[in-house]
Formats: C-alpha cells, sequence, structure tokens
C-alpha cells in the first residue's frame, strides 16, 4: 500500500496545472500527485506494469482521477469511455475538472460513468476550497473498493 494517496490529474494546460498543484499543496499537503497531459497518457499510465506478477491495484492504482475534458490526442470523453470499460480500472473514482458549464458536458460525462463534475473555480482561493472538499470527500468520507482505499 502507498504511504500517501495518489491523484492522477489529466491537464494539458500547464498554468491550470500549476494552480491545481499550489492548491494541493495549500489543502493536502500529503497527497501525492501524478499529472499527465492528456486521455492517452492517462489510459498508458493506468496500464503500465499490469502485466507484472508484483503489480496490485493497491499499490499503484490512484485513489481519484482528475480529468479535464478538452485535451489533445484522447479528449477527457474518449478516455472516461476508456476507463469505465475496463474492468480493473471502473472502480476508480473519475471526476471531471473542466472550464465548461454547458449543461450537454455535464450530462454526458455522469453518462460515460464519471463519479463527479467541478467546474473548474475562478480564484485560487476558491480552488483550494474545491481541493480540499473533494480529497476529504474522496479520500476520507467515502467506502471504496479495498483496492482503492488510501
Amino acid at each position: 500500500m502507498r504511504d500517501r494517496p495518489l491523484v492522477l490529474i489529466a491537464e494539458d494546460d500547464q498554468d491550470d496545472r500549476e494552480l491545481i498543484l499550489d492548491a494541493f499543496q495549500t489543502a493536502h499537503p500529503a497527497v501525492s500527485l501524478e499529472f499527465v497531459l492528456d486521455g492517452e497518457e492517462l489510459l498508458e499510465y493506468l496500464h503500465r506494469g499490469r502485466d507484472d506478477a508484483s503489480w496490485s491495484a493497491e499499490s499503484h492504482d490512484p485513489a481519484i482521477i482528475l480529468l479535464d475534458l478538452n485535451m489533445p490526442r484522447k479528449n477527457g470523453y474518449e478516455a472516461l469511455t476508456e476507463l469505465k470499460s475496463d474492468p480493473a480500472l471502473r472502480p476508480i473514482p473519475v471526476i471531471v475538472l473542466t472550464t465548461s458549464r454547458d449543461e450537454d458536458d455535464v450530462r454526458t460525462s455522469y453518462d460515460l460513468g464519471a463519479s463527479s463534475f467541478i467546474t473548474k473555480p475562478m480564484t485560487n482561493t476558491e480552488l483550494i476550497e474545491a481541493m480540499d472538499t473533494l480529497t476529504e470527500y474522496w479520500l476520507r468520507t467515502v467506502e471504496l473498493p479495498i483496492e482503492h482505499r488510501r
């Protein structure tokens, strides 16, 4: 089991990555963060090492995934579809974190299996509060399958 819960973040925008990093360092510095730049990298990251006999979901899978929708190569919808169609990856909570407020984006994200949909807050303080609430809920409050508990 990992010492610190891992949050895997698929975000292509450098400024947004820095803001998210700062928000987590302020709200929950004990959380480990990994960033990937698009849906293709996200799925490569999640599949890495699964064929190794010593691999386990408990020690390798992220506790949660934050997923932007608008990314190059493989967008958030495509990545979410693949992720939720894989029985080994399906239990990982996926939180869509995007600038969109479009009702179609919200509905489609949930239809594809997103656990939550968050519109990126406009201020740093709002982002810190959102990451604090998200971390408290997903890493301390809810019960997840044992391989995804942190």
